[in-house]
């Protein structure tokens, strides 16, 4: 196992070399790694799956529970939570170690989704989204800051790889799941699913995560951190429930949108003063920082298109089953696994990434532009050879921005910055979810009263976000007018992908941008009580010579 001494204790002055013999190395063997990954794709596996198998389940869990008009509360209360705490666990496992702060949030996870699961009604359900989305904002990003922790960037590449694949395996499986337990089972299953796996998860990581971390006790930015969950919450709010729960132009969103605008600026004010700030602005000056958290951004914005409205369309337009839609999203999962796995081992062996999220941006905006030739009588087949296309894009993508960031910035702020990107691509995937809704709810406004009987258009208009929402609506209508909602959802999808495209093409133009520095060799624990050991040492230097004077 990695063995790092504290080296928290004062060291003498007679002796300052001797500061040397505290930090002790031992690299951990592949087998040991290997047991560490699979705790931490298990967690990983809780986040990601949680985002996407509810999808199928949310019209029947609102069927049981009623309250239709707070369905995107039970989505809104996770997302929120689970964004906001991001940054946060990533600086408080820098301060005081990973294994504690990862293990406790599966203990909150899994306590929000079995109270999730025995919920009476929408508020119990909501509130519990909430309480589990504190534990989901750690899994993921303390995966790939652990991870980081044991292996050395420039050997990551083969490891993360395997993360990507368990992210596209749960993006995928997530609504087949969802559709399978709702109709084989209960809509309860969706939350208790999470419990078995979470707990297998405990018990890996209690028993290899054995390593010491370097604690250093400093004091929590909990203001910075306040700051930072009002203004992510009311600019998220805004996008959330402006155009669905509200009209854009009503006083709740605008006073929203203002009061988040605010909040970030006076969260910038305090952050460039506070002593831990909870995402330091210096990290802003790092070009790789930066680019790679716009790249992961857009990632996110544009992949949701794709992962949220494409089982959609195999609904409504085709009438599949929620497990076949689920199925069907199958050709994306292989391509990104292909990739994903592929470019990590290449990274590895060569030591260079930035040629790998050009061409993946390349590729996705491709994919994205042919994917939007949406008809009525689309063969599945036509549609499957694009989808592997997109799937071999976002996987050249995603991991690779993680390790340029990690490899990029001091090992001892590896949590904050490796939390900071996935805070940002968690962002893009709460927007891109808004914008396209918002695109999607606009469309089909337009072709609805276009397409449909003038009798019955202005009825239907008027409720088009719920069509989209309820395939088995759609499925009962009148032939004619079935017809009719089914021509307006496709060329409305048509140009929600068609504006995915200038996205892909920033994101290539910023990767075009991005520098390639050489990977590490060395661990983040190894790196970091390297440097605190060099720290030390010269204050100790500095303290010898005051006494001798």
């Amino acid at each position: 196992m990695t063995d790092v001494a504290d080296i928290s204790a004062e060291p003498t002055p007679s002796t300052p070399s001797s500061l040397a013999t505290q930090v002790v190395h031992k690299a951990m063997t592949q087998r040991q790694i290997i047991l560490v990954m699979v705790g931490l794709m298990l967690g990983m596996f809780l986040a990601a799956l949680d985002q996407t198998i509810i999808a199928t389940a949310l019209p029947v869990i609102v069927g049981h529970l009623g309250g239709i008009h707070y369905l995107s509360w039970v989505v809104a209360a996770y997302l929120l939570t689970s964004t906001i705490t991001t940054p946060l666990y990533g600086k408080i496992s820098d301060l005081y170690g990973r294994k504690g702060v990862f293990q406790l949030a599966i203990v909150i996870f899994l306590v929000g989704s079995a109270l999730s699961g025995l919920s009476q009604n929408i508020w119990e359900l909501i509130g519990f989204r909430a309480l589990q989305g504190l534990g989901g904002g750690g899994l993921m990003a303390l995966s790939m800051a652990i991870i980081g922790d044991i292996v050395s960037p420039r050997e990551r590449g083969k490891y993360q790889g395997f993360f990507g694949m368990v992210f596209a395996v749960a993006t995928i499986v997530g609504p087949l799941l969802g559709g399978f337990l709702v109709e084989q089972f209960s809509w309860r299953w969706v939350f208790y699913i999470n419990v078995p796996i979470g707990i297998v998860a405990l018990a890996v990581t209690g028993t290899v995560l054995k390593f010491d971390f370097l604690k250093r006790k400093r004091s929590i930015d909990y203001t910075g951190s306040a700051l930072i969950m009002g203004s992510v919450s009311s600019l998220l709010l805004v996008t959330v429930w402006g155009g669905t729960q509200y009209s854009w132009s009503s006083p709740i969103i605008i006073w929203l949108a203002v009061l988040g605008v605010v909040g970030v600026l006076v969260t910038l004010w305090w952050e460039s003063r506070a002593e831990e700030p909870i995402i330091p602005l210096y990290l802003f000056r790092n070009s790789i920082f930066n680019i790679a958290s716009l790249v992961s951004f857009i990632l996110a914005l544009t992949m949701f298109g794709a992962i949220i409205y494409l089982p959609v369309y195999f609904q409504l337009v085709r009438a599949d089953s929620p497990i076949l839609s689920g199925l069907m999203l199958t050709p994306i999962m292989l391509g990104m696994i292909v990739t994903s796995t592929g470019t990590g081992f290449l990274v590895s062996k060569t030591g260079r990434y930035k040629i790998y999220p050009i061409i993946g941006c390349a590729i996705m905006a491709v994919a994205l532009y042919l994917m939007s030739n949406f008809t009525i009588s689309l063969s599945y087949s036509s549609l499957a050879w694009k989808m592997v296309l997109l799937g071999v894009g976002m996987g050249m993508i995603m991991q690779n921005m993680v390790i340029a960031t990690q490899n990029s910035v001091d090992p001892r702020e590896l949590g904050t910055a490796t939390s900071a990107n996935s805070f940002f691509r968690t962002l893009g995937g709460a927007f891109g979810t808004a914008l396209l809704g918002t695109i999607l709810d606009s469309r089909l406004n337009y072709w609805l009263p276009k397409l449909l009987p003038a009798s019955i258009s202005g009825k239907v208009s008027k409720h088009s976000i719920n069509l989209v929402n309820s395939p088995a609506i759609v499925k009962a209508l009148p032939p004619a007018i079935r017809s009719g909602v089914r021509e307006a959802f496709v060329r409305s999808l048509h140009t929600e992908f068609i504006v995915t495209v200038p996205f892909a093409l920033l994101a290539l133009v910023l990767s075009f941008a991005l520098k390639e520095v050489g990977l590490r060799t060395t661990t983040g624990l190894h790196a970091s009580s390297q440097a605190d050991h060099d720290e030390a040492l010269e204050g100790s230097k500095i303290r010898e010579s005051e006494l001798t004077q």
